[in-house]
């Protein structure tokens, strides 16, 4: 079994578990054992600057934990053969915050995947938290032989009002089974798409909408094989949305027209009726004094 997979398996074991020797070879001799309700909370983890990274590129994995006394940290990959320790990353504490940074690069297609961390106790350093939630780096473009890059296009176009649906079209010029959009900047995970059964396609088609200001930034997509789904093409030219007229629709500013022409027309008409009236009341009390 891997070293990782031993690791990996050692955390999910609760210490009330282990027999007495292992637990004299863990802990300080008459140290009491943290029940499983408690264990140690499971950390947070990040990429920066992004997900995604092109092939040669760094890129830091930081995985937080706001528990005192976290000394301790351990990077783990799917189907790696042994984690990352803390003798491997930089540490940080600010604002009541540990952090663990791993600095990879450069990168090739291998670190593709699928990561995790963990933290440990200064007193129990063999004892690990529970795992963060997986994090999945992606690696894009690696080599000259690599997946050419594919085109991305926006339907109806790149500016859009508010409300409206647009389709974003990703066309490869190699036959794929796995297309990628990503929005350049967000810490969320890439759309993804699948071509059904075993088929191959040149083109695949991302819907957003309708459309917010959330929506618009900078896209670009992705093709790759699903039988290396971690490993991408070059990533296609910058497409940026753009969105505009949040919260306004032609139809409600014809209503707002069509109120202000009312208030104008009760505004001239009580312009027209007060000064006759104010004569007309003069007049009546001219014809009393007679």
């Amino acid at each position: 079994m891997a070293l990782g997979e031993e690791k990996t398996a050692s955390t999910q074991l609760p210490l009330a578990n282990l027999s007495d020797d292992l637990q004299e070879l863990i802990l300080p001799h008459n140290t009491a054992l943290p029940s499983p309700a408690g264990m140690f909370p499971a950390p947070s983890l990040s990429a920066q600057p992004s997900l995604v990274v092109a092939s040669g590129g760094n890129v830091s994995l930081s995985c937080r934990s706001e528990y005192d006394d976290a000394r301790t940290a351990h990077l783990l990959k799917e189907g790696g053969a042994s984690p990352l320790h803390s003798l491997e990353a930089r540490f940080s504490h600010v604002a009541g915050v540990w952090q663990a940074t791993f600095l990879l690069g450069p990168v090739d297609g291998t670190q593709g995947g699928i990561y995790t961390c963990y933290w440990a106790l200064s007193s129990y350093p063999h004892v690990w938290s529970l795992p963060s939630e997986p994090l999945e780096l992606q690696v894009t473009g690696e080599g000259p032989g690599m997946y050419r890059k594919p085109s991305l296009q926006a339907q109806p176009g790149p500016s859009v009002p508010w409300g409206v649906t647009v389709a974003l079209l990703c066309g490869s010029q190699e036959l794929m089974d796995t297309f990628l959009l990503h929005k350049v900047g967000s810490g969320a995970p890439p759309q993804r798409l699948l071509v059904p059964g075993s088929a191959m396609a040149a083109q695949a088609t991302f819907t957003l909408g309708p459309v917010t200001s959330a929506h618009g930034g900078t896209y670009r997509c992705y093709s790759a094989h699903s039988n290396d789904p971690y490993l991408w093409s070059w990533p296609s030219d910058p497409l940026q949305l753009e969105v505009s007229g949040e919260g306004s629709s032609p139809d409600h500013t014809l209503e707002n027209l069509i109120c202000m022409r009312v208030a104008g027309f009760v505004l001239l008409g009580l312009g027209l009726l007060l000064p006759e009236a104010w004569y007309s009341h003069k007049r009546t009390r001219a014809a009393e004094r007679r």
